[in-house]
């Protein structure tokens, strides 16, 4: 059965992006899965369960490495992998882009792209806009210097400026 994947739900990722995150779930499926039941069937061996912190621990654990797989899994099906954009070209997946809205010089850089390649490097700060956001459509295909308007929730009309935008390294 195949299942088709609406525009909204697409996860965007760059092909190192996607990498990662296929081999972390490989990972999670393969040594931390064995490591995981195995810590729980030590545990079990202790006796008692009812107070076994050591076998309730690694079944919480376990529990959150097989909600980690799920996540992974369903993202990498609604993937869709490009390659990393290059440097002074339209505005697409993967790129740091820097605005400022229209009446304002304060400029707020932002990553267009999946809030997953961030969760991969903890020392990455930096804001992520989906593709699909009101923002993140109206700035697709732009360059420096072009204007894009979308609408705010409070159904305002919002203006930005591309003041940069460059491929996204980390």
């Amino acid at each position: 059965m195949t299942q088709k994947i609406d525009e909204d739900s697409v996860v965007w990722l760059t092909q190192d992006g996607y990498d990662q995150l296929k081999s972390e779930l490989e990972h999670l499926k393969g040594p931390a899965r064995a490591e995981i039941t195995q810590r729980i069937s030590d545990a079990r061996d202790e006796g008692d369960l009812k107070e076994n912190g050591g076998y309730h621990a690694a079944k919480d654990e376990q529990g959150k490495i097989e909600a980690r797989i799920r996540q992974l899994e369903d993202m990498l099906r609604r993937a869709r992998v490009g390659e990393t954009p290059k440097a002074g070209g339209k505005i697409e997946p993967g790129m740091k882009v820097s605005i400022t809205f229209a009446g304002d010089d304060d400029v707020e850089t932002f990553l267009l792209g999946s809030r997953e390649l961030l969760a991969l490097d903890a020392s990455v700060d930096i804001d992520v806009y989906s593709p699909q956001s009101p923002l993140g459509a109206a700035i697709l295909g732009k360059k420096k210097g072009d204007k894009a308007t979308y609408e705010a929730p409070n159904g305002k009309p919002v203006t930005v400026e591309i003041v940069a935008a460059e491929p996204f390294t980390g």
